[in-house]
């Protein structure tokens, strides 16, 4: 069979319905639903005649993974999505669990992060078998939870043995090859300052003013060890919340006064090559920096997770020229005639994924997945062609690298 006939045996509306009834799964992250959507996708991939089991992760939540067996002599490869997805805010026009699909898009929320991904790679594995292809090597499907609690469903998944030859991570990146991402860091900055009224301004130590000073440098760092254009192009501080007022209570109903107590919140950014210990030097080099010129001002810096022990996202990267990247890039340019987007893309670049949990088990992969464009914002959507697109595309992968038994 030639490569792209295959691609007759997609049920075009089989897709998109499967996909539409996985948005109307409620599977917000952390809840009862993300449980019940894992269960769905064990069901199918049974129903398909692949191994497949409910794996624990924590409490009650569990990962679906099946394994389609190959004949023998091609390699593995795995394909990883998450399941849970974030909540449905203000301003949706449609109902964001409806599965809305039209001309040009299916709507939902988490359809772009990251069901679409999902189901592409459930569809590609189904065609393949509809064509009575029988491949060489296996063919894993992670189906995760707790990507949003910085991957847990997948570190767990490791642990347990999930391995593979090659991995692709279906997060959206519109269809390019995601070869590079940021690792992610949060941190807390306190600053104590001296007040006095408006009229002695020039006696006081004002915590605000060296708060919004601050802000600003940080999200101009690019932090010590960037050494390559990709690594400076992943670099990013930013500061997401700012609090000032006076005293611990920062209050504000008396704006006459200088504020002396300033908090501010945000996340950086950081590539492979370099670390958390560097990026926790950098800003504490600019607290001394802005003691410098606010002498009176007490500075007090923590950088972490929310808790001690929470995980935490690594940066990801793989070579270019690595087979997973090779095959993916043919695989794209057969289905969209042209070359496929390949290195640290933003935005994507800044996200955080799986695929850095994998890469750190020692497999080789590549981030590339539909959606992006409409990605976490009200009437969250993906292009119906883009989304068929990426199954066609996964179907070439698949046989590319696992093989086909005559």
């Amino acid at each position: 069979m030639n490569g792209t006939d295959i691609f007759d045996f997609i049920d075009v509306d089989s897709c998109l319905n499967l996909l539409s009834s996985m948005v109307q799964h409620k599977s917000y992250t952390e809840t009862e639903g993300e449980r019940l959507l894992a269960a769905v996708m064990h069901e199918r991939m049974t129903e398909l005649g692949m191994k497949s089991e409910l794996q624990p992760v924590v409490d009650d939540r569990v990962n679906a993974i099946g394994r389609l067996k190959g004949t023998g002599g091609g390699a593995s490869l795995l394909f990883n999505g998450h399941l849970d997805t974030n909540p449905a805010t203000e301003g949706w026009t449609v109902d964001p669990w409806s599965g809305l699909i039209d001309d040009e898009f299916i709507y939902g929320i988490g359809v772009s992060n990251m069901k679409a991904g999902d189901a592409a790679y459930f569809c590609a594995v189904e065609t393949i078998l509809k064509a009575g292809i029988k491949l060489k090597g296996d063919v894993v499907l992670s189906f995760v939870v707790g990507e949003l609690q910085a991957g847990i469903g997948t570190v767990r998944a490791i642990e347990q043995g999930l391995r593979a030859d090659y991995f692709i991570n279906s997060e959206p990146t519109d269809l390019q090859a995601l070869t590079m991402h940021a690792g992610s860091v949060m941190f807390d900055i306190e600053l104590v300052g001296d007040t006095r009224h408006l009229s002695k301004r020039e006696e006081a130590c004002d915590a605000l003013a060296a708060a919004t000073v601050l802000a600003q440098r940080i999200n101009q760092l690019v932090f010590t060890g960037a050494e390559t254009p990709d690594q400076i192009a992943v670099n990013r501080g930013h500061v997401g919340s700012l609090r000032a007022g006076l005293g611990r209570e920062y209050h504000e109903w008396r704006p006459p006064q200088v504020a002396d107590q300033a908090k501010l919140k945000g996340s950086c950014r950081y590539g492979p090559g370099q670390t958390i210990e560097g990026v926790t030097n950098d800003l504490e080099l600019l607290l001394e920096a802005l003691k410098l010129e606010f002498p009176k001002l007490k500075t007090s810096l923590r950088v972490g997770g929310p808790t001690t022990n929470a995980l935490r996202m690594p940066p990801f990267e793989v070579a270019r020229d690595s087979r997973i990247v090779k095959t993916l890039n043919s695989a794209f340019e057969s289905v969209m005639g042209y070359a496929q987007p390949t290195g640290p893309i933003a935005p994507a670049a800044f996200f955080g994924t799986d695929a850095a949990h994998l890469s750190a088990a020692g497999m080789e992969g590549v981030v590339c997945g539909p959606g992006g464009e409409f990605n976490t914002m009200p009437d969250e959507r993906v292009r119906k062609e883009q989304f068929l697109n990426c199954v066609r595309i996964y179907i070439l992968c698949i046989i590319e690298i696992c093989g086909v038994s005559e």
